[in-house]
């Protein structure tokens, strides 16, 4: 017994590398019918960019200055919030983009608390075009000046 469970097994991985092997790795393998994505598709599907806090506070600092988007809620901006920053609660980004972010090609840093919402916020504003959005995270970790 202890003998076919051992062969039912040695079957059971062959079969799996035999059906691994016949799977397409690369555009090269794929079927002439299956969509081959482009360098520049790619590209576009890239939607926005995590950077560090040190490097949102580099570029805050920089020559021109970012936009810096708050996307946590109305009281929890009153608590304390990164100086010059914007705010717009990300379950409204879709409503208030347009009218309060009018250039879609600006360089647009977002935060929230810790890091959750920020990441929605930036990927619907590259939804809706915007093109230099950078996500940094949560102010729960930012080490450097807060207005409060």
């Amino acid at each position: 017994m202890k003998m076919y469970f051992k062969a039912l097994w040695v079957f059971g991985v062959l079969f799996c590398l035999l059906l691994g092997g016949c799977t397409p790795q690369n555009s090269e393998n794929a079927p002439a019918n299956s969509p081959e994505i482009s360098d520049e598709q790619e590209q576009e599907t890239m939607s926005y960019e995590c950077i560090s806090q040190s490097e949102a506070k580099a570029l805050m600092d920089g020559g021109t200055p970012p936009v810096i988007l708050d996307v946590r809620e109305q009281s929890e901006f009153n608590e304390g919030h990164i100086p010059g920053a914007l705010l717009i609660p990300y379950t409204q980004i879709e409503q208030q983009a347009e009218e309060k972010l009018p250039d879609k090609d600006a360089l647009i840093l977002v935060y929230c608390r810790s890091g959750r919402r920020s990441k929605i916020a930036a990927q619907s504003l590259a939804d809706l075009g915007y093109t230099n959005v950078k996500e940094f995270g949560g102010i729960i970790d930012w080490q450097y000046e807060i207005v409060k």
